[in-house]
């Protein structure tokens, strides 16, 4: 395949504003970009399709600049439904330095800053120089804003779409930049800058958008729906990643494969059969947890996120460290503990058990595990001396249900 036929199959492109661009990626070496706003302190998994795209590219042949709004992040995107909320200089210089090292770290890309031109053009220079450019019928007209109107939208969010025009006027001017690639929901913008391209020096830039990375039901990933994946593992552990490939909807698992890994046709293919013919061995979620977490973390964080998956499946808890208890556990509130206690009143106080009675039922009955070994002794006692990391204690009551003690100093 062409690239651009693979980017096609992959279903990475949503639409490209002239079908010049087809030879140009095909058969050329072009410098692009892609950007984003430090509105947070890490990319997430919403971002990573579009950065995996600039790394497809980069692959072929062509140049990637990763523009990080220092600028526009001040402004901030109109949102679809509201206003979004001013983040401080100091937050966002910070959100910056975060995402530029991550991003150097992982994909290698050069990063810049669009504050570092921004800061120098003056009110009057603006409205002069970039906004006569701009028609007011025209940016009503972008679903940014078409879709704002209804509920209002303020004049410093109606101005990012000419920043981020600007944007690509100085990358063009100053890096021989010609195309902005982007999620769908940038076209607008995007096309934009291609136009004050055109209009302010007579020049040819190009826009080409992908499918925003979404649930079975439409739901995109990101921080303002709540549903977060961070690349960062400080924030999402690469357990918590594992779990979120392994646990995805079947129905979107090739999509998944397709957008997220460097798997080939062929593998992904093999895997979309295998899916098919045995969906319970999710072996196409297990390969597609692996290449990310490959690609993000390194082979040593897959290997431990499979071994806690394991020990948790298998019951042997007591193989885990203290940490890895932390990532396995993350939404679970342990109980603290701080003395020395009875097993079968601490089942009870830490609600376990329902009562002393059933708290005996499930010890007599080896229902109870602790630590991973099955404890049936009604006068075990739980103390430092058992803990974990002199930290953990883990009950198991039945097959699923996990509790953490967690003992305090």
């Amino acid at each position: 395949m062409t690239l651009y036929e693979e980017l096609v199959w992959r279903g990475l492109v949503q639409e490209v504003s002239s079908p010049d661009l087809v030879d140009k990626l095909n058969n050329g070496s072009v410098t692009f970009y892609i950007g984003t706003d430090p509105t947070g302190d890490s990319l997430h998994i919403g971002h990573f399709s579009s950065f995996l795209m600039a790394k497809r590219l980069k692959e072929r042949g062509h140049n990637p600049i990763l523009l990080v709004g220092g600028a526009t992040g001040l402004i901030g995107d109109p949102k679809p439904n509201a206003e979004r909320p001013m983040i401080t200089v100091e937050e966002l210089d910070y959100n910056y330095r975060k995402l530029r090292k991550q991003v150097e770290d992982i994909f290698g890309f050069e990063v810049v800053n669009n504050y570092d031109w921004s800061k120098e053009i003056n009110f009057i220079d603006y409205l002069r120089d970039f906004g006569k450019y701009f028609g007011i019928n025209y940016m009503l007209a972008k679903e940014t804003v078409r879709s704002r109107l209804d509920i209002g939208i303020t004049y410093t969010e109606f101005s990012y779409m000419i920043m981020q025009a600007l944007d690509f006027l100085w990358l063009y001017e100053n890096k021989d930049c010609i195309l902005q690639i982007g999620g769908q929901d940038q076209w607008g913008n995007i096309i934009s800058g291609v136009d004050l391209i055109r209009k302010k020096i007579g020049k040819e830039a190009y826009a080409l958008t992908m499918p925003l990375l979404t649930t079975a039901g439409g739901t995109k990933f990101g921080k303002s729906e709540g549903n977060a994946v961070w690349l960062d593992k400080d924030k999402t552990s690469s357990y918590e990643l594992y779990q979120f490939f392994l646990n995805c909807e079947d129905e979107k698992v090739v999509d998944y494969l397709k957008y997220l890994t460097f798997l080939s046709r062929e593998e992904i293919e093999e895997l979309e059969v295998k899916h098919k013919e045995n969906p319970h061995l999710r072996e196409a979620h297990k390969a597609l947890a692996k290449d990310v977490i490959v690609f993000l973390h390194g082979s040593d964080e897959f290997k431990r996120a499979e071994e806690i998956t394991e020990s948790l499946f298998s019951g042997n808890v007591g193989e885990l460290s203290g940490k890895e208890i932390e990532e396995a556990f993350k939404g679970i509130t342990p109980y603290e503990l701080s003395a020395d206690k009875n097993v079968v009143d601490l089942l009870v106080e830490a609600s376990i058990c329902s009562s002393k009675r059933e708290a005996r039922e499930f010890m007599s009955n080896s229902s109870i595990s602790i630590n991973g070994e099955k404890n049936n002794d009604l006068d075990f006692i739980i103390n430092r001396d058992i803990a974990i990391d002199g930290k953990y204690v883990i009950i198991r009551r039945g097959k699923k249900k996990y509790y953490i003690i967690k003992l305090l100093t």
